[in-house]
């Protein structure tokens, strides 16, 4: 079906752009159709890119930015390129950094943003985090928009995860019940790369890559001693596309465990003692653990939640390694176990160059949609294609790692692990 974007209105000033996109254009979310049969193409976006009209006047235009959540690799490129394409290629008269994610909204929380100026983002891109800060949380819709009206903003940008972007919409709502034409176009960011309908995130193959270094310590750490086992935990709450990409990726991890494929520990094929029979047969083993795998094992799930509201994960890290030293200790066989948790190191490195031409095309896109009037969307990727998608869309999915994808065949085909511990 097609999907609608909201406007604020008819657009009615020239575009800076010679080249333009039609909002006639769509992009389908399934290109893999039988010729015979009823297979539908799914959902059909709207193109994204520069309109012939606009729906802002550039010079009497100010926008703003704010980025939300964990960090992400790539965070200060998106800024950057939200900055020079509105100044150096639309000519918006300002644009300001609200601090310290939502909370910068709120003028009795926040702190006062900062102006962008060419000479501040120069050389951001080659720095990690990001210069406007970020925090968790929501923030008083009423009276973020109250500040927002105050100070004349006109356009919006939210660089964020799902509660980021839903957050952006309650904005956009609120503005739209008070008559304030607020354009809010949101830029994904999740490190673990599980936004549906959005083919990659920025900064995912950076993870991806350091992750990767990471595991090259632990496979020497763990052929270096007798029965050496090293445990690498990597990212990935509810998904565990890290994890999968930095196994491929490296080449040398010999169990991959993530949220997509429960495992049992004990058994006759459970992960033990297929791990036991790898070391006496081999005498060294590298495992990766996506963060939220195993969750089932940890026994009932806690109540605690973080500042977005997600529920707060047990350690299965920690969980992993007291089994297993207590498997092999029980079992009467010597050996050396490593464990490294690198998660806060991977993300928030500067963005490589692929990550970094990524976060470019996202930020540009995300200032062509909102100089048209375009709002209450997040700009995705969708087989190779920048396409508009409603926020709501957005909220009512999430993507996993298919355990019967090509992508996860190859992790089995890399390590040689069964394809299910049971």
């Amino acid at each position: 079906m097609f999907m609608e974007i909201t406007s604020l209105g008819e657009p009615r000033f020239d575009s800076p752009l010679d080249r333009v996109v039609s909002d006639l254009v769509r992009v389908p979310e399934n290109i893999h159709i039988p010729v015979s049969g009823t297979a539908q193409p799914g959902e059909l976006f709207e193109l994204a890119g520069p309109r012939r009209k606009l729906f802002f006047d550039a010079k009497n235009t100010r926008a703003g930015i704010v980025t939300c959540g964990g960090l992400s690799p790539g965070l200060n490129n998106v800024i950057r390129s939200l900055f020079l394409e509105l100044h150096h290629v639309y000519g918006v008269k300002e644009v300001l950094g609200f601090r310290e994610g939502y909370k910068g909204l709120d003028p009795e929380r926040g702190k006062e943003p900062v102006i962008l100026t060419a000479e501040l983002v120069d050389d951001i891109h080659n720095e990690g985090g990001t210069i406007l800060d970020t925090s968790r949380g929501p923030v008083d819709t009423a009276l973020a928009v109250d500040n927002l009206i105050r100070r004349k903003v006109d356009i919006l940008f939210t660089i964020g995860g799902d509660g980021t972007q839903r957050g952006g919409n309650e904005l956009f709502q609120e503005a739209r019940k008070r008559n304030h034409p607020l354009a809010v176009v949101g830029v994904p960011k999740t490190v673990d790369n599980d936004v549906a309908f959005i083919s990659r995130t920025f900064g995912y193959f950076t993870a991806v890559e350091e992750a990767s270094k990471v595991i090259d310590c632990a496979h020497t750490e763990a052929h270096s001693v007798e029965n050496g086992i090293s445990l690498v935990k990597l990212m990935g709450r509810h998904a565990g596309f890290i994890a999968a990409g930095a196994t491929v990726a490296n080449q040398d991890v010999n169990f991959c465990l993530i949220p997509e494929v429960p495992f049992r520990l004990e058994g006759p094929r459970g992960f033990l003692p297929v791990l036991e029979k790898r070391i006496l047969n081999r005498g060294h083993a590298v495992i990766v653990v996506a963060e939220g795998a195993g969750q089932d094992l940890l026994g009932a799930e806690g109540e605690d939640k973080d500042a977005s509201g997600n529920v707060k994960l047990r350690d299965i890290g920690l969980f992993l390694r007291d089994k297993i030293t207590g498997h092999f200790k029980s079992r009467g066989i010597s050996m050396t176990f490593r464990y490294f948790d690198p998660n806060y190191i991977i993300r928030s490195v500067p963005a490589d160059a692929e990550d970094s031409i990524l976060c470019d095309l996202y930020a540009r896109n995300a200032v062509h949609a909102a100089m048209a009037g375009k709002t209450g969307l997040v700009i995705g990727l969708v087989h190779e294609q920048f396409v508009h998608i409603p926020i709501e869309l957005l909220a009512a999915r999430k993507k996993r790692v298919d355990p019967a994808s090509v992508a996860w065949h190859a992790v089995l085909a890399s390590t040689g692990q069964p394809a299910v511990f049971e």
